[in-house]
């Protein structure tokens, strides 16, 4: 089984427009970012994890040719659903194309794509299909077990997930303890990390570093970063071993 990470940037992304920092000036690749999202790909089949605006650019340039089976949605928040549209393609060949999410994106999605949901959807729109996931709900997808679990997104509960032996958060500003019993021990670590400063919705590098200490695995991603982070030439070294900052267009094995 494969990730790959679509986009490793916050909503905004890297570089950012009308910014001239050294990090969106940087002519390193590794510090160019997409809104963030993964793509798993296993033996039975294909799963994205949300669907941003740069999807469209994502599948260009690291799934062109791929297919994609179904979506797991962290949250409602246009970086993480803006791209919802472009997944007309995948639809194709399907009765619907399958997303899992928790209520409050069931609500959202009909809000922002009510053309998708009529009775006599025009021609050509995504035929989507929503199954309502919550906190600690099991299920099996593309041969994979997964699991969803409650973080705190400042005041927002979203959904992380931890499939098979990795786990994946974004937009977490705090884990409850319970979602902590799930992910204990997994393999695999991906954790958003915004920056050094604190910030109300999100965790800073130190956030994200306690929570890896806590959960203990064997390696960790940092993902969802902002150009406050500083270039990666100059953080990566100052991590803890295993500790690496994911890049648009990497790859973990798992």
């Amino acid at each position: 089984m494969k990730l790959t990470f679509l986009g490793t940037g916050t909503s905004t992304g890297v570089p950012q427009l009308m910014c001239d920092c050294e990090v969106c000036r940087s002519t390193d690749p590794r510090d160019s970012r997409m809104r963030c999202s993964a793509l798993i790909e296993t033996d039975e089949g294909n799963i994205l994890i949300d669907c941003g605006p740069d999807f469209r650019e994502q599948m260009l340039r690291f799934h062109r040719w791929g297919n994609i089976d179904a979506l797991l949605v962290t949250h409602q928040h246009y970086d993480h659903v803006g791209g919802t549209d472009d997944l007309r393609p995948y639809c194709k060949g399907k009765e619907a194309f399958p997303i899992y999410c928790n209520r409050d994106v069931e609500m959202d999605l009909h809000r922002r794509m009510p053309y998708c949901f009529t009775e006599n959807p025009y021609p050509g729109v995504p035929k989507l299909e929503i199954h309502r996931i919550e906190h600690g709900e099991r299920f099996k997808l593309c041969g994979l077990k997964v699991v969803p679990f409650q973080v705190m997104h400042a005041q927002l509960p979203i959904l992380g997930f931890r499939i098979g032996n990795l786990a994946y958060i974004t937009d977490a500003k705090d884990i409850p303890d319970e979602s902590y019993d799930i992910i204990s021990g997994v393999d695999i670590l991906i954790v958003n990390a915004l920056r050094h400063e604190p910030h109300m919705s999100h965790m800073t590098l130190a956030d994200a570093l306690t929570v890896i200490e806590r959960v203990k695995p064997r390696r960790a991603y940092l993902t969802h970063l902002s150009h406050q982070m500083g270039r990666t030439a100059d953080i990566e070294p100052t991590l803890p071993a295993e500790v690496f900052i994911a890049n648009d267009g990497g790859t973990i094995n798992f």
